[in-house]
C-alpha cells in the first residue's frame, strides 16, 4: 500500500469547524450511517484466531470519546509517528499471501499492520476499545483499504496510513464498506456511505 505523505495540517480549531459544518448541512454527517451486520473480513477472522485476546469481550455502553485539544493532538502525533515507523511492504512480499492481518513485524506492513497497531497503542494510551474502529474502504483505485476510525463527540475521525493528516471520515477520498462493531471487537457492521459520487470526482 502506497503511503502518501500530505502536507495537510488540520488545527484543532479546523477541524471542529469541518466537522460542525458537516452537522449544519446535514450532508454528510458528523458520524457514518451504520446499517446491518456483516461478515467481518477474512483477514480480520484469521487475526482474531491468532489474537484471541484482541477481540474478546463486549461492550454493553459503546463510548464516543469527547475530543478536546489535548486528545486530538494525541491522534495527530500518534498518526504521523506510526506512518513514519512502519515501511509499506505487501502481505505477499512479507508473507507469501495476499492477505494476512497481523500487527506489524520488522519495521514494515501494509494497510492493516499500520492500523493494528494505531490501535494497539491509543489503547495502551487509555482509549477506549468501543471508539477505535478498524474500518474497510475502496480508495481511489477502487482497491481495498483499511483505515482506523476514531469516534469522538465531534464526529468520525480517520487515522490512515495514505494521507498523513487526521481528518472527518467525509473528507477523506474513499467509499466507506464497514467497519468493526462498537459493542463486539470480533463483529463487523456494514456503513452506508452515500458519498461515491464525490469520491468517483476526487479520484478523477
Amino acid at each position: 500500500m502506497k503511503f502518501i505523505k500530505t502536507t495537510l495540517n488540520l488545527t484543532f480549531t479546523a477541524a471542529i469547524t469541518l466537522s460542525t459544518m458537516g452537522v449544519a448541512n446535514a450532508s454528510p454527517a458528523r458520524f457514518m450511517d451504520m446499517g446491518k451486520s456483516v461478515k467481518a473480513p477474512i483477514g480480520h477472522v484469521q487475526f482474531c484466531r491468532e489474537n484471541r485476546q484482541a477481540c474478546a469481550g463486549r461492550n454493553d455502553g459503546p463510548v464516543v470519546v469527547r475530543l478536546t485539544e489535548a486528545r486530538w493532538n494525541e491522534l495527530i502525533n500518534l498518526n504521523a509517528k506510526v506512518n513514519h515507523q512502519i515501511k509499506p511492504v505487501t502481505d505477499q512480499k512479507l508473507f507469501g499471501k495476499a492477505e494476512y492481518w497481523t500487527y506489524p513485524r520488522s519495521g514494515a506492513g501494509d494497510c492493516e499492520e499500520y492500523v493494528l497497531e494505531k490501535q494497539r497503542k491509543l489503547l495502551a494510551a487509555g482509549w477506549p476499545k468501543s471508539a477505535l474502529l478498524i474500518t474497510v474502504a475502496k480508495d481511489v483505485k477502487n482497491e481495498g483499504h483499511a483505515v482506523l476510525t476514531v469516534r469522538t463527540d465531534q464526529g468520525d475521525m480517520i487515522l490512515d496510513n495514505q494521507i498523513e493528516a487526521v481528518l472527518p471520515w467525509y473528507s477523506t477520498p474513499y467509499r466507506y464498506i464497514k467497519r468493526q462493531s462498537t459493542l463486539e471487537p470480533a463483529k463487523w457492521t456494514g456503513i452506508s456511505d452515500q458519498r461515491v459520487k464525490t469520491v468517483a470526482s476526487i479520484g478523477n
